[in-house]
């Protein structure tokens, strides 16, 4: 019986869904017998932004979104010596406190690790259509890019 290192692919975990995201699930889907860092980001709603109080949040996707979300992964994979990488978002309604995006990313050395799950979540933010629908305190809405 083999390690988790017999995986082939070291995307481990692709998603955007509707459902409340794991951290749990998320760090076991990077889980490798050759990694000696492992490091996990995760984003939550916060009941503030620009200055103003939120008091709703929805994300909304393009049909498109887990597709770039792999452009993403894979170009992280590329970049950088990573043994296992997962990444999830969630879309719907969010509350305060809700985690909206999980990413975890595993390699053989800590500073590689935290190197690429900052890369990750960055380019997911800038790249991944992924936006989000807030209502403010004071009546006003927006729509954003996520994250």
């Amino acid at each position: 019986m083999g390690g988790m290192n017999d995986v082939a692919d070291p995307i481990r975990l692709l998603a955007v869904r509707e459902t409340p995201l794991s951290l749990d699930e998320v760090h076991a889907a990077v889980g490798d017998t050759s990694a000696g860092g492992t490091v996990v980001f995760v984003g939550t709603v916060r009941d503030h932004d620009g200055g103003k109080d939120v008091t709703a949040l929805e994300y909304s996707a393009h049909p498109s979104a887990e597709l770039e979300l792999r452009r993403v992964a894979e170009k992280v994979l590329a970049d950088f010596p990573v043994l296992a990488l997962a990444a999830v978002h969630r879309v719907g309604a969010l509350s305060v406190t809700d985690a909206a995006v999980i990413v975890a990313v595993s390699c053989a050395h800590r500073g590689e690790a935290f190197e690429a799950c900052r890369r990750l979540i960055d380019d997911i933010k800038h790249t991944v259509p992924i936006w989000k629908y807030q209502r403010f305190a004071d009546g006003t809405e927006e729509w954003v890019s996520a994250c």
